[in-house]
């Protein structure tokens, strides 16, 4: 093996290498020291390689080297980060002006509903068959925590990949077509007690999924064992086993919705 480049932080390194799996590129973490880390690649792929390490240089904060760990479903170089600069603000600065105002809205919503303004609150944003606006704002209503965290995550990760590999007009499109979808869903058929961005987080996974599988865009595909965890997380939410009220109809729709207009992109994007 060659060595490709040398670091002096563990969790920047840890993203590369991650980003190298992606690529189909193989390589090894070499840690010297508590701060300093060696990546050695196979010399048939050095070449490859070393363009994809220029290309980090110059920003190392892209998203695409920070979902690559979600993406190869595994971290096992058994690196510490202590003290690692490379932290979320570094990732949240990276964000687009769409994917922090979604997220910071998200987040001051649910604050206020903490300290009192649910019920004032949600019966201006949730699901209004009357007032198109209402047909969106769901999105952005969370009841808990674990919701909220969990939603962003995907949320981050998956609309970072679409506007690099893509444009944010994407990303503005699917959030609202597949919040339209999901939501008008889950309201003809459960009704207006809802919220979350869960529909256009499977809308967001369906596009990646199916894009990527028909355009052969290695930027937007989506690893399987993530999709199959998606898939068992909505199995499960129908099967009535978690023992939380969850928008089951939002995420079936929102994902059928992201696949529709993964697959309509691509094929576009073919012709």
């Amino acid at each position: 093996m060659i060595l490709l480049a040398e670091l002096t932080n563990p969790r920047a390194a840890q993203a590369f290498f991650d980003y190298l799996k992606t690529q189909h590129i193989t390589a090894k973490l070499m840690p010297k020291s508590a701060q300093r880390v060696e990546i050695w690649v196979d010399e048939a792929h050095h070449a490859k390689a070393d363009v994809l390490w220029h290309e980090f240089e110059q920003d190392s904060s892209a998203d695409k080297y920070w979902s690559a760990s979600w993406d190869v479903g595994t971290t096992d170089s058994g690196l510490a980060y202590q003290g690692a600069s490379f932290d979320l603000k570094a990732r949240f600065d990276a964000l687009s002006w769409l994917n922090r105002s979604v997220s910071l809205v998200s987040v001051g919503l649910y604050l206020a509903f903490m300290f009192g303004g649910f019920n004032g609150l949600f019966s201006v944003l949730k699901f209004n068959p009357a007032n198109p606006l209402q047909w969106f704002t769901p999105a952005i209503i969370h009841f808990s925590a674990i919701h909220l965290i969990f939603n962003l995550m995907w949320w981050m990760s998956l609309g970072s990949k679409i506007e690099q590999a893509l444009s944010s007009r994407h990303l503005v499109f699917l959030f609202l077509f597949t919040a339209l979808i999901s939501n008008w869903a889950q309201f003809l058929l459960v009704g207006d007690n809802f919220g979350g961005l869960s529909g256009v987080v499977y809308g967001l996974l369906g596009f990646c999924w199916i894009y990527g599988y028909y355009s052969k865009n290695e930027q937007l595909a989506v690893s399987q064992p993530i999709v199959g965890f998606m898939l068992v997380w909505l199995a499960l939410g129908f099967a009535d086993v978690l023992f939380v009220s969850m928008a089951n109809w939002a995420h079936l729709f929102g994902l059928i919705a992201g696949c529709v207009a993964g697959w309509a992109l691509a094929w576009q994007a073919k012709k």
